[in-house]
């Protein structure tokens, strides 16, 4: 608020200055008095950088608070009220940090402190959906995007005589197997996003106008800016990282292909080509575990139903947010703060709209931390709780940086602390929380390689395309007529699905049918993180001196990790990643063999399955 405040300042003095003025005149005695030529006051001189980063800071830090806690309001009960107090909060923050970004842009590096140097960097390309300098427009942006994220959260399409929410039609595409009634499903759902289109191209018209007045030629170079290399290389990086994993994806998509093909037969599921999108249990079909039954090995050892576990031993959502703790604790973090308890959305609340996608909170950069989910009690929440718990550590660690530093070394990283621990939810782990007696042999090894690639390396493809399509959204290269279109072009050449039902109607928006899109929350950061995860995990099981299959790691109970992993998160954005990378793995750059290492029992598996078969698409 400092420049703020200094700027009120100028304008009182300016008008203490005409006041005076005014008082003069009325005095002079007469004209024949010669006056006292008025000189008019020298500009402020312009702040150093370090002034500015100071000033800019404490006023980013305050507004910031301001626009997180008015979001939770809307975000946990949407009205008009609350949507219209979030949509000026954030139009504010996002014209202030805008223009401070433009201002933090006009400074040179050369000569500055390092730590100036990089907090005006980060000043630069920290936001989302830069705003043109041009008056209204910041609102104008903050009332579309808070639109847009209305339409999907309050979202609903009829069926069979009543109403759908995405909740429902999800839950009910976990367990049908009917192939009828999933492609109803999942059409359904995509009928609620067209009328998102045209606003959502405006939004994208606005946000390329502002990203043009920081220097970048669009939103999207804006994006793949804030990697700590050039734009172009970083989408060279993605691509490498991806042709390090798509081998072990397209083995299991051909095997998952043959299974579905042998569920459903040709009519529905052919033998060669793409897979449809309803059939893998999965609203967007970016995670494929819930239809393990349907593609579990023929001669496999009983599996592990954690969901009937959790069940049995009378789980309730707070109990599984408690024994989430209870793993960071296991690593010496300290307990979650009583606040933690008293303000989170555990559980979808009575009576009210909200946004149950989940999610985890920093509301006053220090110690307000929060999660927001619609839990419940299943293996999927399990592991998203201990996902977003990951979020709320990794704030806590930090929370002594300046704030520009308040952040992970980069998104990736944020995303994947929390998946790192869920690598950890293995057998062993569930023995020593109570839920399983026993761990199973290793003649279980394939089935639960094979359940965890099902959502892990289903996702990757998916994790990297959405963004791909927004950076040709931003680019020009796939204009409004043209979204759709360019959409199911990417998710076939990545995923190798198809829509069901043959070609989507001229006017589907499909993309606006997944949260992030409508949300605008970046997306490169979810594949960036499957990759991180494993390779976080690898070097946890190492220093933790484990000697057996990969897989059958776990990491519960080890202070030591903890304390490293720990040292590695408080540093924040404090430096660039690699750098954060290699204070806890030794490696300096983001490596997806850890992947590969992880999984290479299921991939020898998936070969020997697949013989015979013609894989790809």
């Amino acid at each position: 608020m400092l420049s703020m405040k200094k700027a009120r300042w100028l304008a009182a003095a300016a008008i203490v200055a005409l006041a005076a003025a005014c008082a003069h005149e009325a005095t002079a005695p007469s004209a024949s008095v010669t006056p006292v030529p008025v000189v008019a006051a020298p500009p402020a001189p312009r702040l150093s950088a370090a002034e500015f980063v100071a000033r800019a800071e404490a006023e980013l830090a305050a507004m910031s608070e301001a626009a997180g806690r008015a979001d939770w309001m809307r975000q946990t009960n949407i009205t008009f009220d609350t949507n219209w107090l979030a949509a000026r909060a954030n139009a504010q923050i996002t014209e202030r940090a805008s223009a401070l970004a433009k201002e933090a842009a006009s400074y040179p590096a050369a000569g500055l402190d390092p730590v100036v140097a990089r907090k005006l960097e980060l000043m630069k390309r920290g936001l989302t959906l830069p705003a043109p300098g041009r008056e209204g427009v910041a609102q104008q942006m903050a009332d579309i995007a808070t639109k847009l994220e209305e339409i999907y959260a309050t979202g609903t399409f009829r069926i069979d005589g009543r109403d759908i929410d995405l909740e429902a039609a999800s839950n009910e595409m976990v367990t049908s197997r009917d192939p009828r009634r999933l492609a109803a499903l999942w059409t359904g759902w995509h009928s609620i996003s067209p009328p998102m289109r045209d606003d959502y191209a405006r939004l994208v018209s606005l946000a390329n106008e502002g990203s043009a007045e920081l220097g970048f030629t669009d939103t999207g170079a804006l994006w793949r800016s804030k990697y700590d290399m050039p734009a172009d290389a970083f989408a060279a990086e993605t691509d490498r990282l991806w042709g390090q994993v798509e081998p072990l994806y397209k083995q299991l998509h051909c095997y998952t292909r043959a299974r579905l093909n042998a569920r459903y037969g040709e009519a529905v599921q052919p033998a060669s080509g793409p897979i449809r999108a309803d059939l893998l249990g999965n609203m967007w079909a970016q995670s494929w575990g819930n239809i393990y039954d349907v593609v579990a090995p023929r001669t496999r050892a009983p599996s592990i139903d954690v969901t009937a576990r959790l069940r049995a031993n009378r789980y309730d959502a707070v109990k599984m947010v408690r024994t989430g703790e209870g793993f960071f604790s296991s690593l010496g973090f300290a307990p979650l703060p009583e606040t933690f308890w008293q303000r989170s959305m555990i559980t979808r609340p009575q009576g009210r709209d909200v946004v149950c996608h989940a999610s985890a909170w920093d509301l006053d950069n220090m110690d307000d931390i929060r999660i927001k989910m619609c839990t419940e009690v299943n293996e999927e929440d399990f592991q998203t709780v201990h996902h977003e718990l990951g979020h709320n550590y990794y704030q806590r660690a930090y929370k002594n940086q300046p704030y520009m530093f308040k952040d992970g070394a980069n998104d990736g990283f944020h995303e994947a602390i929390g998946d790192m621990v869920g690598l950890s939810i293995t057998p062993e782990y569930l023995r020593r929380i109570g839920l399983i007696n026993q761990v199973p042999g290793d003649a279980a090894d394939t089935g639960l390689l094979l359940r965890m690639a099902l959502d892990k390396v289903a996702f990757m493809p998916f994790g990297l395309l959405v963004d791909k399509w927004r950076w040709q959204v931003y680019s020009g290269q796939a204009t409004p007529a043209t979204y759709n279109e360019a959409w199911w072009k990417l998710r076939t050449q990545y995923q190798g699905i198809v829509a069901p039902g043959g070609p989507r109607p001229a006017d589907a928006f499909d993309p606006g049918a997944k949260y992030h899109v409508p949300a605008n929350v970046p997306y490169m950061r979810y594949f960036l993180s499957h990759i991180l995860q494993f390779q976080f995990y690898r070097a946890a099981c190492q220093q933790a001196g484990w000697t057996g299959p990969l897989h059958r790691c776990t990491i519960y109970g080890n202070k030591e990790v903890g304390a490293r992993f720990n040292a590695m998160m408080e540093m924040g954005q404090s430096k660039p990643w690699p750098d954060a990378l290699e204070a806890f793995t030794g490696q300096r750059e983001i490596d997806a063999s850890a992947v590969t290492d992880y999984f290479k029992p299921l991939q020898g598996w998936l070969e020997e399955q697949n013989r015979g078969q013609q894989c790809g698409w």
